[in-house]
């Protein structure tokens, strides 16, 4: 296995801190149009979405896709 991973945009980012990040940039409500998934519609929380995200390949897929499109603020 490699140790250096240059392709890879989520190298040494843990889930936690992709979902941390896409809450603190849109808010759960924009989150939630951008990725139509109840996690983030209905009570919404970091801890629930991580738990749904963990258990569900196409959502976390759909969630780090739009990590990676999202435009950071420098």
């Amino acid at each position: 296995m490699p140790a250096h991973q240059a392709n890879n945009p989520l190298h040494g980012v843990t889930l936690e801190q992709v979902v941390t990040a896409l809450v603190s940039y849109y808010g759960w409500p924009a989150l939630a149009h951008k990725v139509d998934i109840n996690c983030f519609k209905v009570d919404p929380s970091i801890k629930s979405s991580l738990k749904f995200l963990r258990r569900t390949p196409w959502a976390r897929a759909k969630v780090e896709q739009l990590y990676i499109q999202t435009k950071w603020p420098n």
